[in-house]
């Protein structure tokens, strides 16, 4: 039987009406499985996606869910594989992050977000170092030149 979602929509919507659902799909080594289909669905009011993962194996679906749903049944199925869970979150907190992370296979890593994220953030931390690196430099030399002046006026 092959059931098609809608597409999920871009979360505009405010943290406390936001669910995400995350993880990784990995092979019996422990490998990111790319390109893999994910079915993730809240079962009560029948409403779900397919998401793909991505080239490590990770996944994100979102969901607009309200705290009438806390509770709900939430199936999540890769590759034959399915786990059943309820959509659990603190529905006073209207603050933090609503998620849940399900991952299927071995070895997968258990709360990493994808290796882009770390290779991204590192990328952008060495340019702001450099950067900074060389306004300090061009201030010392900067420096250096004013005290050569000061001292080329005194000797005269």
């Amino acid at each position: 039987m092959n059931v098609v979602f809608p597409p999920g929509a871009p979360a505009t919507h405010e943290a406390d009406h936001r669910f995400m659902v995350e993880g990784y799909v990995c092979d019996q080594n422990g490998k990111g499985l790319p390109n893999t289909d994910v079915l993730v669905k809240d079962t009560r009011v029948s409403y779900g996606q397919v998401v793909r993962t991505d080239g490590d194996g990770y996944y994100k679906a979102m969901f607009h869910l309200h705290n009438d749903n806390l509770d709900d049944p939430l199936l999540v199925e890769a590759r034959g594989e399915q786990q059943n869970l309820k959509i659990r979150f603190d529905p006073k907190d209207l603050e933090s992050e609503r998620k849940i992370w399900v991952n299927f296979g071995t070895g997968c890593e258990a709360s990493e977000p994808p290796a882009w994220i770390w290779w991204g953030s590192g990328a952008v931390i060495a340019t702001a170092c450099s950067i900074i690196g060389m306004k300090f430099v061009r201030s010392q030399r900067k420096a250096e030149r004013g005290k050569m002046k000061s001292l080329r006026k005194k000797k005269s």
